[in-house]
């Protein structure tokens, strides 16, 4: 009879041994490593007028192996994402808003500060985290909200995410749960977006019109509306076009073997508009909104075209030549 006593007792001890081994092949943790969130570099004018999106594959919660493949309406896995910022913050304070989705598409919006349930939206089942082998972690999905008029650089932001999760992960007959994982952890996650300087440039074709003989062409007066990312000091330069001389730098149109001598000169004055150095205008001398870019809003500045009167009419045709307007930061 002491015999066999001894032989249940040293079974008993076996079976308990075994149930507290279970637990290690499934635990969810948080360790606190993140894969980061980058929108890359997007320029100021796509930022304000295209939604951008990124993702993190890993959102801090990290889970192993599991041995069932369908979550109970008791089963949890809750995070909570709060930040002390409102978006993105970039080096002069101006902030990018993006929005958080739980998969990747529009349908789960995760509010701030507001307990998100992956376990009861589905999606901790569609992701694997409650089937199979190996380690699984959950993505998370960001699109940025437009309308942000920002100026350039880098822009950032660290996400506080709380895990609360409480889920069988080990069944056995029917329904009964053989091991409840629970437990809590917080990771931090950073998104990142560069901003990078643009602009938008509306300059339309100068033309002289028609005359018989070089004194009956008048000059040109007209504008280059240029839109450029906020708080930008750039700088708007001319090139000489296709057939400037060599020496003196006058531009010139050409018809065939012909030429047609004429310039392009800032605002109203004599001084000629051209692509280097001095020769360019900064962003201070717009005749309307002057000083450096606005973002929505636009800055002009005027121009006069003529063609020199100091040269022999040409013979009779078409005369063209291409400049292009460029902007330098």
């Amino acid at each position: 009879m002491s015999v066999r006593g001894k032989e249940w007792i040293v079974g008993w001890l076996v079976l308990v041994g075994l149930g507290v081994s279970t637990p290690a092949m499934a635990a969810c943790t948080v360790p606190g490593t993140t894969s980061p969130a980058s929108f890359g570099s997007i320029s100021s004018m796509t930022v304000r007028t295209a939604a951008q999106t990124s993702s993190t594959t890993n959102a801090g919660l990290n889970c192993g192996a599991t041995l069932i493949s369908l979550l109970a309406a008791s089963d949890h896995f809750y995070a909570t994402i709060t930040s002390a910022t409102s978006g993105m913050v970039g080096p002069t304070g101006d902030v990018i808003g993006y929005t958080i989705y739980g998969n990747n598409s529009t349908s789960y919006p995760i509010a701030r500060g507001v307990q998100f349930d992956f376990g009861a939206t589905g999606i901790a089942q569609s992701v694997g985290l409650v089937s199979g082998p190996g380690t699984k972690t959950l993505p998370l999905y960001l699109s940025s909200i437009t309308g942000s008029n920002v100026a350039a650089g880098l822009y950032t932001e660290t996400l506080s995410i709380a895990w609360v999760w409480n889920y069988c992960s080990v069944l056995g007959v029917g329904t009964l749960c053989v091991f409840r994982d629970s437990g809590t952890g917080t990771a931090n996650l950073t998104v990142s977006m560069t901003v990078s300087n643009d602009c938008q440039i509306t300059a339309p074709n100068i033309s002289f019109g028609s005359a018989p003989v070089i004194s009956g062409f008048s000059s040109v007066n007209g504008q280059a509306t240029i839109t450029c990312t906020k708080g930008s000091a750039y700088t708007v330069g001319i090139s000489d076009g296709l057939n400037p001389v060599s020496v003196g730098g006058q531009r010139r149109m050409v018809s065939g073997s012909n030429f047609l001598n004429y310039d392009i000169f800032k605002s109203a004055t004599t001084t000629r508009w051209g692509s280097v150095t001095t020769a360019r205008r900064a962003s201070s001398t717009a005749e309307v909104n002057p000083g450096n870019g606005l973002g929505t809003g636009s800055q002009v500045f005027n121009y006069n075209a003529a063609i020199y009167p100091n040269q022999a009419t040409p013979p009779a045709g078409t005369y063209t030549d291409n400049v292009v307007l460029d902007v330098g930061f």
